[in-house]
């Protein structure tokens, strides 16, 4: 998956899959994370969002299944 870089001190890039409806975060410090189920208005929305941490913490942190890649 085509990852993107965005401009936030916890998060280096996001990509998402449409179809499988899976999200890919890449932490600075913290490796490559896979959330399953993640529709694309969450997708959306973090991209939109003034602060993608806080974002990330607040909706997909611990509210979808994840595995580790890296």
């Amino acid at each position: 998956m085509r990852r993107r870089p965005v401009s936030s001190s916890a998060l280096a890039s996001v990509g998402y899959d449409r179809t499988r409806h899976v999200l890919e975060v890449e932490f600075h410090h913290h490796g490559i994370y896979r959330y399953l189920g993640v529709e694309s208005a969450i997708h959306r929305a973090l991209l939109d969002a003034e602060s993608k941490g806080r974002y990330f913490q607040a909706r997909i942190r611990d509210r979808y299944p994840c595995e580790r890649l890296v």
